[in-house]
């Protein structure tokens, strides 16, 4: 980064960093502008005004610099189709399993089921070279994945699907959050619980790779499922999706 941008960034929370991927439009990077600039005297008290006042410049000049390059980034419109966005999108999923999924406070969320296998979103199409960009919250005891390319639909397994992990309490933690189960460790790992994250992950024939807030977590060649559906895992806990993306490769 820049400079300026680097003053932006530092004044942004982890849970605004988990927006910023999302370019759709201007207004949210210019909220999250605000929100940053509103918070620079907690994150410099030892700033005196004068320098505040260059840090809101310099934080104005990263907003220009980031919404001018938006429609470049790799989360712009271009491709891309959105299968949760908010609230809205539980039209494009199957359901499996008896978890409560439901609308409420602007994501995807669910918290409780009775069956004892894990309940399961299945999107309703098929992908084979594909990037998917999700953005989760899941409590520290959640047990949740993203399932991809499911060479079998009913039942959902780590055994026929690759599985990007969301499980902070796993009890062998290098199949946990951020691997990709049975096939790519990750070590250490990551935690995702209390918090939202952004999963960035790339299928491309026999190549997969797995971004968890920015950073790799596991890279994988493996050819065993060449195709499927997407799907979201609800397990235990409580899981929260706020945005589902996927573009064809």
């Amino acid at each position: 980064l820049s400079a300026p941008s680097g003053v932006f960034m530092r004044a942004l929370r982890i849970e605004d960093y988990a927006r910023i991927g999302d370019c759709r439009t201007q207004t949210g990077v210019r909220a999250l502008f605000l929100s940053a600039v509103s918070r620079r005297n907690v994150l410099f008290p030892e700033e005196e005004p004068t320098m505040n006042r260059t840090l809101s410049a310099l934080a104005a000049l990263a907003f220009v610099v980031l919404t001018a390059g938006c429609e470049s980034l790799p989360f712009g419109n271009s491709g891309w189709t959105t299968l949760i966005d908010g609230e809205r999108g539980l039209e494009n999923w199957n359901r499996v399993g008896d978890a409560n999924w439901r609308a409420q406070d602007g994501a995807i969320v669910a918290d409780r089921k009775t069956d004892k296998p894990p309940s399961f979103l299945v999107s309703r199409n098929s992908y084979k070279d594909f990037q998917t960009r999700i953005e989760f919250w899941a409590s520290d005891d959640a047990n949740s994945g993203i399932y991809m390319r499911c060479s079998d639909a009913r039942p959902i397994t780590d055994k026929t699907c690759y599985e990007a992990n969301i499980f902070d309490q796993r009890p062998d933690p290098s199949y946990g959050t951020g691997a990709i189960v049975h096939h790519a460790a990750v070590k250490p790992m990551p935690k995702a619980g209390g918090k939202w994250n952004v999963y960035d992950i790339t299928a491309k024939g026999d190549h997969l790779t797995v971004v968890l807030n920015g950073q790799k977590t596991a890279e994988l060649r493996h050819g065993q499922f060449a195709s499927g559906p997407l799907a979201l895992q609800y397990g235990s806990g409580v899981v929260k999706f706020r945005k589902v993306q996927i573009r064809p490769l």
